[in-house]
């Protein structure tokens, strides 16, 4: 049987937020430790472990089918490579950071002096679009000790939380892009492969879309109902049912999780009552 080859980040938040998000689409993957590749049992998919950095020529050489990856790193080393789908997680940014002590006003302070970085390609392209030369430094890993170090005036790595550009001694100073994890497909997958992932793509779709909705339910007064539907957006229309109580019903929808507290608030102000908010773990639309 035909199985779809999928390649993950061998370790690191990007890791475990893929293998979150294969297990909520159902699908069950035995994954010793230190394995290479995995398969998995209720579906047809192998699961390759690798570098970050290294899985945009696995793509491109066909040796794996289809990837999650970081944008970031597709940017800096695949923009060849087709994006199917963007996942939404694993959200960071790539920027220039410098020693708290440095004081920047603009980016012409970088002129000429020294970057240490890996990601050569987007910071050269960067620099070029703003007229700035600037020597550039490669370093695999620990780029944030070079300033410290002597080696560089300035970094651009990922930033996250800030949290390691902080203990460092260094400030974020300019974004050069946002990043976040995406689905990726090689120039070269079989039709039976690529039907493989039409099916993955699907649930990762039903997945995400219930990450970001929330199930309401509430009660509300029958001269009130025109205003409390009119907040409540739904996938097609608001649900409405009767209540025991004569004059009352119960009224359930979807809204989307970042608009949560602003419809409650409307929701409130227009008399509804009994609010019972829930999450969705899959949407099918």
């Amino acid at each position: 049987m035909s199985k779809l080859k999928i390649a993950v980040q061998k370790s690191g938040r990007l890791h475990d937020d893929s293998m979150k998000i294969l297990k909520d689409v159902g699908i069950s993957i035995d994954n010793g430790i230190d394995q290479l590749k995995a398969s998995a049992k209720n579906f047809p998919l192998e699961v390759f472990y690798l570098r970050n950095g290294d899985i945009p020529q696995y793509l491109r050489d066909g040796v794996v089918d289809a990837a999650i990856i970081g944008e970031n790193i597709l940017i800096e080393k695949g923009k060849d490579i087709n994006v199917v789908e963007k996942l939404g997680f694993s959200t960071c940014k790539v920027s220039i950071a410098v020693p708290k002590s440095f004081k920047y006003t603009t980016i012409k302070d970088l002129e000429g002096k020294r970057i240490a970085t890996s990601y050569p390609n987007t910071v050269q392209q960067f620099l070029d679009k703003n007229g700035i030369d600037a020597k550039l430094h490669i370093i695999n890993g620990s780029v944030e000790i070079a300033p410290n170090i002597g080696l560089a005036d300035a970094i651009v790595d990922i930033v996250s939380s800030g949290s390691t550009l902080f203990k460092n001694n260094l400030k974020e100073v300019e974004v050069l892009l946002k990043s976040e994890a995406i689905l990726a497909v090689s120039p070269l997958i079989s039709n039976k492969s690529k039907t493989i992932l039409e099916k993955l793509q699907f649930r990762f779709q039903s997945v995400l879309k219930g990450r970001q909705s929330r199930y309401v339910l509430l009660n509300a007064p029958n001269d009130k109902l025109d205003k409390i539907i009119n907040v409540l957006p739904g996938m097609r229309s608001p649900t409405v049912l009767p209540l025991a109580q004569e004059g009352w019903s119960s009224i359930h929808s979807v809204i989307n999780k970042n608009d949560f507290w602003e419809i409650i608030d409307e929701l409130k102000a227009n008399g509804a009552e009994g609010i019972l908010v829930c999450p969705i773990e899959n949407m099918v639309i």
